[in-house]
């Protein structure tokens, strides 16, 4: 009898578990930032932080913003970014873009794009042999933790529990294992002595360069009665 009652719960369970949807906002941004730290075994005095990558999206349009390493207030290069490719917008005079003509010319296969944020489909190297480890606060947010030793090198992952799925991933595929949004990697070069941190670190506003281009956009499509 006990069975028969039991059933019906852990079928209500399954059913909500597969009806749960991710949650993607409408708008909004992803600052890709990475610290490194030389000669980590003597100390982490020698570090330099990197801002590698501003993303801004409207849906499933992205404005990628790629800042100069060494002079960050300078752009190195503006991308536009839909689907699986990319397309170059210069760096100036931003107001002046329009989308629907950029995207007829030829993209680029946004895996290939080798500056900014990395968009590639590759699993994270030894991943099957991974540890769990016990969860942890970081900057007030709960995470869950794993963790990838080789003789080469040993790295953490930190994924904050959420449905709401972000236009960047930094590994897709273990954010569907673990039920949330990979935002932090620390890793740690045992022949090279260099410790890195990779964070993606979410907020709701646009840059003024990505604001420019999706306002004027949506201004010509406007006019145009689209």
């Amino acid at each position: 009898m006990k069975s028969l009652l039991i059933l019906p719960y852990l079928l209500l369970l399954f059913m909500l578990h597969a009806c749960k949807k991710e949650i993607r906002p409408e708008k909004g941004g992803i600052d890709v930032i990475s610290n490194v730290y030389l000669d980590a075994s003597k100390g982490l005095e020698k570090m330099q932080n990197f801002h590698l990558s501003k993303i801004n999206y409207s849906g499933d349009r992205i404005i990628e913003i790629v800042p100069n390493l060494n002079f960050p207030e300078i752009n190195k290069q503006v991308f536009y970014i839909k689907d699986s490719l990319y397309y170059s917008l210069g760096t100036d005079k931003f107001n002046g873009i329009v989308i629907s003509e950029v995207v007829k010319n030829k993209g680029a296969d946004i895996a290939k794009k080798k500056e900014g944020a990395l968009f590639s489909k590759e699993w994270i190297p030894n991943y099957n042999n991974r540890k769990n480890l016990n969860d942890t606060i970081l900057f007030k947010k709960n995470y869950k933790r794993f963790e990838v030793d080789s003789p080469w090198s040993y790295s953490r992952f930190y994924v904050y529990e959420t449905d709401t799925i972000l236009p960047y991933s930094l590994f897709r595929h273990a954010e569907i294992d673990y039920h949330g949004r990979l935002e932090r990697i620390d890793s740690y070069n045992k022949k090279s002595d260099v410790f890195v941190t990779l964070q993606i670190l979410p907020r709701k506003t646009w840059d003024r360069e990505a604001q420019e281009i999706f306002r004027f956009n949506q201004f010509v499509k406007s006019r145009r009665g689209e």
